[in-house]
């Protein structure tokens, strides 16, 4: 059936497009605090266990409504690993590093979802898409309260 909200099929594919790095970033970054999570250790082990468990927490719940958003726009939403890969930026970590430097790479993956929401914006604001323009506006908020939280650890 014809989609017919008021935003062109090219419109509706390129904010899809922009909204599918987005859930990659968001993925990629639920895996790797999720992982922190159950690697942490340290003498802030039980403030940063906490902590990661809240953030991945609401990754967790972010990344099925940006998926949504994505079907709701009338196109297929990424869902694999291998997709995942090749749209994220976010670097993926396989080892163990110390508690200091997981809280920099989690800094590092919070604005980077922030830049990659933002560049989505504009797409979204052509078009009138209210919808998604809500939907970037929130996850902008949340990921650069994170990344604050996390910076000021290392302070």
């Amino acid at each position: 059936m014809q989609i017919d909200i008021g935003i062109s099929t090219q419109q509706r594919e390129q904010i899809a497009q922009g909204l599918s790095r987005l859930l990659a970033d968001s993925y990629t970054l639920y895996l790797k605090t999720h992982n922190f999570h159950w690697n942490v250790t340290g003498p802030m082990f039980n403030t940063l266990h906490t902590m990661f468990e809240q953030q991945y927490t609401e990754l967790a719940l972010a990344v099925d409504g940006i998926a949504e958003r994505i079907r709701a726009l009338g196109v297929a939403a990424p869902g694999s690993y291998r997709q995942f890969s090749e749209l994220t930026c976010i670097a993926e970590e396989t080892g163990v590093p110390d508690a200091e430097t997981m809280i920099r790479q989690l800094v590092e993956g919070q604005e980077a979802i922030v830049r990659t929401a933002r560049s989505v914006f504009p797409h979204a604001d052509a078009a009138h898409d209210e919808p998604t323009a809500d939907l970037l506006t929130q996850r902008m908020q949340v990921h650069e309260k994170n990344a604050w939280m996390l910076r000021s650890m290392l302070a």
